[in-house]
């Protein structure tokens, strides 16, 4: 039989147990549809014990139905056959026949452990590992590795030479395909690893760091159910861009309780991508904020009154600047939150009344102190002066009252420098949308200063920041690109996961941020409640063709050890194309390249250039024409954190590097984002 003939046969073969699995489906979807539609008829009894067998059926069949419709390509990927003879296949679920013997055995089972660890020099009792390649429900083609040639039976076929260079080779889309199918062993003792402290998982661009820390969210919901299955998982990364394009990984496997957010999406009821300029976002986002924003807190709100005066059975008690100023610094050095202590407030300038009555007293006022406090407590010109002069403090108020200059500085005093106060005061001026970095801040503010009262504000500021003042814990956070979190960052993310078990996952050599030492100390704080802590270091670059990344790791050769390069395994001949032109000729050159990567790549093609020329260069490729056009992605330096492109168009090298502090890192970054093609455009 020819190598051609016996591929079909064996596809057949595969094929025939592919049917019978999609046919199992549809049959549990069906029960699980009948359950469905039972339970609503116990409700209709209404008796508590009925309505409680409707919800735990309803939600056990809702469950059901969810993981049975998560995307079902590739349903079937892989098969085992161990040494005795029997074989048992692999794929995105568990699935069992009616007499409960398995169809299917999910990827996250011990069982399905060695399709990813088993090796020629431990095979783990396998003799032969295949990959099922499917459209569909359809079979498209097979790929063996025999692993322990001494115990194959006469009769076993083997088919071709290993999937995962096939699968590199495939072209990207908009959203990132899980690796079931490819993961290798270095991969999977990351996603396997114990749940509880910390795991980092390190490695160079295209090592498939994100990718190991999704499948790990997943393999954890699948063996760690009850414990996670409630607070669940929540993923944090980069920006919106790359979380919309992770953001189909964990529903194809089947898994919907994980909450997917974006450094400026951290915090309930505020959310956005904007982002400050470098210098800005770095004395946003240093440790230093903390006491700058604790001092905020302590002044007097800028419009509070500078004098209380009461009269009082004919006398007249006041109380002048200074010593309410006496009466709130004592009240702030007790510790604690400002919006707490409202009630502490009033006590204690009612107990300043009470001292200047009593030394007004003579033979005709005989003050008595509980009637004094009673009295005068109850009087609506008290509450109303008390609002005033300790009002309750809203996250983003007292950060817009820190666009005043003279305040900032009173608070930043030795702290930061005046040309910081300029900065940041000139960011909170006339703000209409909150940036990235300042989200940390609100989510500081919102712990220092406390919640707020309940009842509802009519300023719709007031409002939105009300709602913001709730978070959730987690049971397990998964931190991307951890490289790039600034110290006050860190210390928001690490209120999410105070009890929660860790994936951090990295690449020091890809950092944003100028002071690692500063964020690694505020880590180590967010986590200072972890006493596990392993670490898996990727060291095999799987995304760019080793010509790609010898230009990206020119860059930044220099400046990093050897070793925390990655290693790009595969070849392809073509050789990056770097252009030099003058700067007038730079916007006909970026559509010329764009159009050439346009057509010929598959997939999608990224342009990346300066967060300050992002829009200008997205006006440039406006005019690009073609059905195929809608392919283009451009984005700025940030923004291309741990995305992948067939094609890349680098526009302005120089200024990228230029931009960071972080300098040739960041170019590094927009260097190893193709997996194809890569074209450079520079200018002198």
């Amino acid at each position: 039989m020819s190598e051609a003939s016996t591929k079909q046969a064996e596809i057949a073969v595969e094929q025939q147990h592919v049917d019978r699995v999609y046919a199992r489906l549809d049959e549990l979807r069906a029960e699980a549809e009948a359950m469905r539609d039972k339970s609503y008829e116990y409700g209709l009894e209404a008796t508590p014990e009925a309505l409680n067998e409707r919800d735990v059926m309803l939600y056990h069949a809702n469950r059901t139905l969810q993981a049975l419709n998560a995307e079902s390509e590739g349903l079937v990927f892989g098969r085992l056959d161990f040494a005795g003879g029997d074989a048992v296949h692999i794929g995105r679920l568990g699935i069992r026949d009616p007499q409960f013997d398995n169809l299917l055995v999910d990827w996250r089972a011990p069982l399905a452990a060695a399709f990813y660890q088993a090796t020629p020099e431990q095979p783990l009792d396998v003799v032969r590992r295949r990959v099922i390649r499917s459209s569909r429900e359809r079979v498209v083609d097979l790929s063996d590795d025999l692993l322990d040639p001494d115990r194959a039976p006469a009769d076993m076929r083997v088919i071709g030479d290993g999937a995962l260079m096939a699968a590199l080779t495939r072209s990207r889309g908009d959203s990132m395909r899980n690796i079931v199918a490819t993961i290798q062993k270095e991969q999977d003792d990351a996603i396997r690893a114990p749940e509880g402290g910390v795991t980092e998982i390190t490695g160079g661009p295209g090592t498939g760091k994100t990718a190991v820390a999704l499948h790990r969210a997943a393999y954890l919901l699948y063996r760690e159910q009850r414990r996670l299955g409630g607070p669940g998982v929540l993923v944090v990364g980069p920006s919106p861009v790359f979380m919309s394009y992770i953001s189909r990984v964990l529903p194809s496997m089947g898994e919907h309780n994980v909450e997917l957010r974006a450094l400026g999406e951290v915090l309930d009821g505020i959310g956005t991508a904007k982002i400050d300029d470098p210098r800005t976002a770095e004395i946003k986002g240093s440790s230093r904020m903390v006491k700058v924003l604790r001092r905020a807190l302590r002044l007097p709100p800028p419009d509070a009154p500078d004098h209380l005066q009461m009269f009082y059975r004919g006398t007249v008690l006041k109380l002048q600047a200074d010593e309410l100023k006496r009466i709130r610094r004592s009240l702030h050095n007790k510790g604690g939150q400002p919006n707490r202590y409202r009630m502490r407030a009033a006590d204690a300038l009612l107990e300043a009344l009470w001292q200047q009555a009593k030394q007004a007293a003579d033979e005709n006022f005989q003050p008595d102190r509980d009637r004094l406090i009673t009295e005068i407590g109850e009087r609506i010109e008290f509450h109303r002066f008390l609002v005033a002069w300790w009002p309750p403090l809203y996250p983003m108020q007292v950060l817009r009252w820190l666009s005043d200059p003279a305040r900032l500085s009173q608070a930043a005093r030795r702290l930061l420098s005046a040309e910081e106060v300029d900065l940041l005061a000139k960011s909170w001026s006339e703000v209409t949308e909150w940036t990235v970095a300042d989200i940390a801040l609100i989510d500081e503010l919102r712990v220092l200063a406390g919640p707020p009262p309940k009842r509802r504000r009519t300023a719709p500021e007031a409002e939105q920041a009300r709602r913001a003042v709730n978070y959730d814990e987690y049971a397990h956070v998964v931190v991307d690109e951890s490289q790039d979190l600034s110290p006050m960052q860190w210390r928001m993310v690490g209120r999410r996961g105070r009890h929660a078990s860790w994936t951090i996952v990295g690449d020091p050599v890809q950092s944003s941020w100028p002071d690692p030492a500063e964020a690694a100390a505020a880590r180590q704080e967010a986590l200072s409640a972890q006493r596990t802590h392993r670490r898996f270091t990727l060291r095999t670059n799987y995304r760019n063709s080793a010509e790609i990344f010898a230009v990206a790791a020119d860059a930044v050769r220099d400046l990093v050890p050897a070793d925390d390069l990655p290693v790009a395994v595969r070849t392809t001949g073509i050789e990056p194309a770097v252009r030099e032109m003058a700067a007038d000729e730079l916007p006909q050159a970026a559509r010329s390249a764009a159009v050439e990567l346009v057509a010929a790549a598959e997939g999608t093609v990224g342009v990346i250039t300066t967060m300050a020329r992002r829009d200008e260069v997205r006006e440039w490729l406006s005019t690009v024409d073609g059905s195929d056009s809608d392919r283009l992605r451009v984005v700025g330096s940030l923004e291309a954190k741990g995305m992948e492109y067939d094609a890349v168009v680098v526009v302005d090298p120089d200024g990228l590097a230029a931009e960071s502090s972080t300098g040739r890192r960041a170019l590094y970054v927009a260097l190893s984002r193709a997996t194809q093609l890569l074209t450079v455009l520079k200018t002198p």
